[in-house]
């Protein structure tokens, strides 16, 4: 075990990675991509898919790598390898597995087809090989639609399917396979729910049918069982449209609701005493039938709402757990509704927003975390070889919350622990792939962790500072040497 040093960094240096701001403000990234962009997810080599919702198929994904500050505003943009040529979905289950890869499961519209068109096809991309591989869906299913999914504590992928009755399956990645996970005493279908890991290792939904019920999946047992009443509705009755959920440093979960005649309600999951509470509504009509949200660096949620379903104008609202204020948007705001916003945690600590439009914007908070959330680094290579896989320890390396949340449509969770390595004398930034954490479990406090990571081709030889980010929230740095292979 290497002793530690912690290393002072420039003032400059730790409010450009740590997304420290004094005021609020949206930023376009620039170059502007040349395609509207929906789906976004980010990779543990730090940088970002991006899906093209709207070109002839849906076929086509790019990637955006951040420049060698670390800022994804000016960051490059490049095509990577289109899907399968029969499979171009939108809206979709999706996860960023432990080794890398990244997987995209059924979807609707496939190809481009204008009448819903649910498919239960699958694909797997490699970003190391920058290959899409065709996967198999589980036995016996019809669909899988814009159905959710999630890693579990351990890492286990689980998919639903959106609308054959309560299909959900477990995946194996070595074997691209899948196990039915079958008598779970769901208590109503899938189709329009979103799925929340909660600090115990459960898995909390609100149901859209049986409103308003909410229910918790044990991956112990195995088996569904109530989470009690949501107090208010939180689906739209006509549409069964749902909004965001999203789990917050304090150990609650904030679920925002539909509503198709008038504001949207919202409740207040508490995970320590397991009840609901009553949180405000929106103003007006706004609501969030299909909406995105996301925590952010500073512990709030920032959260779309619109009009009905599909109404304008969007308008964003921040929850700080004990208000809910409106905070002002994105320029195209006034003409979007909120089905078309997606958030993504970035390393950087601030927010990546996609609406369909070429117009991609960076979102930075107000303020900054709170000292308790930072991720502690215990046991880390001294020196370390380009191209080489290393292991570094410590504790809350997978972080508070999911990060941004959407619902049954789109998952981008970020609870998994970057590397980001410094060069002392030129300042540029690396990212070092991570792959196999120990754990995706939230709010673990000071229980060990680790995860692997890959020093990238690329990365600058001599002394270098090295923290672990999740969530955009990094560690102190320790001292690094990095070596020729």
């Amino acid at each position: 075990m290497q002793r530690l040093k912690k290393l002072g960094i420039s003032v400059l240096a730790l409010l450009a990675l740590a997304g420290i701001a004094s005021a609020q403000k949206w930023q376009a990234v620039k170059p502007a991509p040349t395609f509207p962009v929906g789906a976004i997810a980010l990779l543990t080599d730090g940088t970002v898919l991006m899906h093209e919702e709207q070109d002839a198929n849906y076929h086509s994904w790019y990637k955006l790598t951040p420049d060698d500050t670390g800022s994804y505003i000016n960051g490059k943009i490049t095509p990577i390898a289109k899907m399968p040529s029969n499979y171009g979905p939108w809206y979709f289950g999706s996860v960023v597995l432990p080794d890398g890869r990244y997987i995209v499961e059924g979807g609707e519209y496939n190809n481009g087809c204008p009448h819903g068109c649910w498919t239960n096809l699958g694909a797997i991309y490699d970003p190391v090989k920058n290959t899409w591989k065709a996967v198999n869906p589980p036995p016996g299913w019809g669909m899988i639609g814009d159905a959710q999914a999630i890693l579990l504590s351990d890492g286990t992928y689980m998919q639903a399917s959106c609308c054959d009755g309560v299909d959900q399956a477990y995946f194996n990645p070595k074997t691209l396979t899948w196990t039915n996970i079958t008598n779970t005493g769901k208590d109503d279908r899938f189709d329009e729910e979103g799925w929340n890991l909660l600090p115990n290792g459960d898995v909390l939904t609100v149901d859209a049918i049986k409103a308003p019920n909410s229910e918790v999946y044990n991956p112990t047992t195995k088996k569904w069982t109530s989470a009690g009443s949501t107090i208010v509705r939180l689906e739209d009755p006509v549409s069964q449209e749902i909004g965001p959920a999203v789990l917050m440093p304090n150990g609650t979960v904030f679920a925002t609701g539909a509503n198709g005649s008038g504001a949207g309600h919202t409740a207040i999951y508490n995970t320590k005493t397991k009840k609901w509470a009553k949180g405000p509504d929106f103003q007006g009509r706004d609501n969030c039938s299909d909406a995105p949200a996301s925590l952010e660096i500073n512990g709030n949620v920032i959260v779309m709402a619109s009009p009905g379903f599909g109404g304008t104008p969007a308008t964003f609202y921040e929850w700080n757990g004990s208000k809910l204020s409106k905070i002002p948007g994105p320029p195209d705001a006034s003409q979007e509704s909120s089905f078309i916003g997606h958030f993504l945690v970035l390393p950087t600590g601030q927010l990546l927003f996609s609406d369909f439009s070429q117009h991609l914007e960076v979102f930075t908070s107000k303020g900054t975390y709170n000292k308790a959330w930072v991720p502690k680094i215990t046991s880390a290579p001294g020196s370390v070889s380009v191209g080489k896989t290393y292991l570094v320890k410590g504790t809350q390396f997978s972080g508070l919350s999911g990060g941004a949340a959407y619902g049954d449509d789109f998952q981008d969770a970020t609870n998994f622990a970057l590397v980001r390595i410094t060069n002392k004398a030129s300042g540029h930034v690396f990212y070092a792939k991570t792959t196999n954490p120990s754990t995706y479990a939230v709010q673990t406090g000071s229980k060990a962790e680790s995860t692997n990571f890959t020093v990238a081709k690329g990365t600058e030889l001599g002394e270098s500072t090295l923290v672990v980010v999740t969530n955009g929230i990094p560690s102190a740095p320790v001292s690094l040497t990095v070596q020729a292979d």
